[in-house]
């Protein structure tokens, strides 16, 4: 089993599950809204493509501040920033990567967040669990905060963002930056095991 593997386990249905000292910050299955099942991971070095590709295909309304960046060459070096001074997950519903989440830089006490859900996927809970995950993961590593900034006319995504704990702490014109503490009490649950958690 490959290291992109060692978090897979046999069948979906995890919601008894207690974990083991071997599971990682929080369980990578989840079924999304659309009952599919899905899987997040670290992004490895063999996930470019499918991360070019599906940032290629976002709508441009999709993107935001510049990012993602248009072309494949940009794209490319982007998501080097991700394995060369972060980290990030990416989520596959099958084998199709649908969501990816990172952080740089990756030794920062409050490192700056990221996530985007490919169009297809929207609107079926992949951000939220993908950005559940980035804070399991941040509190595993450490972490003592996140850091996200987002355009203040973006309800959705500021209401799923204060849904998850995070604070507004500054407006900078159109756009809000905004804070999770990983003391919150968000960092624990979503730590929990699929048994003893609600989300």
């Amino acid at each position: 089993m490959g290291p992109e593997n060692k978090w897979v386990c046999e069948g979906w249905d995890s919601s008894q599950c207690v974990g083991t000292p071997y599971c990682p910050p929080r369980c990578p299955r989840f079924t999304d809204r659309e009952s599919a099942a899905a899987l997040v991971q670290p992004h490895q070095s063999t996930d470019v493509d499918a991360l070019i590709e599906m940032y290629l295909d976002l709508d441009p309304a999709d993107r935001t501040m510049g990012l993602p960046p248009a072309t494949k060459t940009e794209l490319r070096q982007w998501l080097r920033r991700f394995t060369d001074d972060g980290w990030s997950l990416i989520a596959k519903l099958d084998s199709t990567v649908v969501g990816h989440a990172g952080v740089t830089p990756g030794d920062a006490a409050v490192p700056h967040l990221v996530v985007f859900v490919a169009d297809e996927a929207q609107g079926r809970g992949i951000g939220s669990e993908l950005i559940r995950q980035l804070i399991a993961h941040a509190v595993d590593r450490g972490h003592e905060a996140l850091m996200l900034t987002v355009d203040a006319d973006n309800d959705p995504a500021v209401t799923v963002y204060g849904n998850l704990e995070f604070d507004i702490i500054e407006r900078l014109g159109d756009v809000l930056e905004m804070q999770l503490s990983l003391d919150a009490p968000i960092a624990d649950r979503v730590r929990r095991p699929p048994a003893e958690r609600e989300d």
